[in-house]
């Protein structure tokens, strides 16, 4: 998917609360259950809060566009918050592969996705009501994303635990199109927009040094053989929710 189609969309600002919205939730849930477990042998090596945690920074967009009573916005999110804290509290290993999800993605596709808002949202040069894109501790994502891949390749894991944290992040895309559906049917309701196609982008791109966990979850074959999907699609309103498989 390249930024020409991304900027064929219609964004709004309430599409974009959507999202917010529902991420606001997502992470608060998972970097909860980080600090819960940030002891935790598989936990340990990837726990980077200053570099990664987004919570702040999407309470602060939360607030730019609704104000001082943002906290009143609702969960949309149920299953997939609850399930963060199921692993969280019985499985915290698991734990892995929903950080890999988000975090690994929104490295991977958060500044495309950040000149797109501002551009068509006309958002303020200073980056009001887009700090969730803004990683300020990270001065290279590529490079991060690298080391990132390889303190997750030392942790010593067993085979049978690598598929089921295989098999959890497999579970936590399944939840984030979930989540995008919803999002899709809600502004299709109210705008009656077509639904445009997108390629799913799973391959890494050249010079990428994959870990075990990104070469079978963020593998297009993988994904489309095990969530039986055959086209992923993408509504504008769903531009945060859609993982930037890049």
């Amino acid at each position: 998917m390249g930024p020409n189609v991304l900027f064929r969309m219609r964004v709004t600002v309430q599409n974009q609360n959507l999202c917010i919205e529902a991420l606001y939730f997502i992470y608060s849930a998972m970097e909860d259950e980080l600090e819960r477990n940030k002891d935790h042998p598989y936990i340990a090596p990837i726990y980077f809060p200053t570099e990664l945690y987004r919570r702040e920074a999407l309470a602060q967009d939360l607030q730019y566009f609704y104000g001082v009573d943002w906290e009143k916005q609702k969960d949309s999110t149920t299953l997939w918050v609850k399930r963060i804290h199921e692993v969280g509290k019985k499985d915290p290993g698991m734990l892995v592969a929903h950080c890999y999800v988000r975090y690994i993605g929104d490295l991977s596709g958060g500044h495309m996705l950040n000149n797109v808002a501002k551009k068509v949202l006309r958002l303020p040069a200073t980056g009001e009501g887009l700090r969730f894109y803004q990683f300020e501790g990270i001065t290279s994502h590529k490079g991060f994303k690298q080391l990132y891949r390889s303190k997750l390749n030392e942790v010593d894991v067993e085979m049978e635990t690598k598929l089921s944290i295989v098999d959890e992040a497999i579970r936590a895309y399944d939840y984030s199109l979930l989540v995008s559906e919803r999002a899709r049917c809600l502004c299709r309701r109210e705008r009656h927009l077509p639904q445009p196609h997108t390629q799913s982008a799973g391959c890494c791109r050249p010079g990428c040094h994959p870990c075990w966990l990104h070469s079978v979850v963020f593998s297009e074959s993988s994904l489309r053989e095990e969530l039986g999907v055959v086209s992923l699609q993408m509504e504008p309103s769903c531009i945060n929710l859609v993982l930037a498989l890049y």
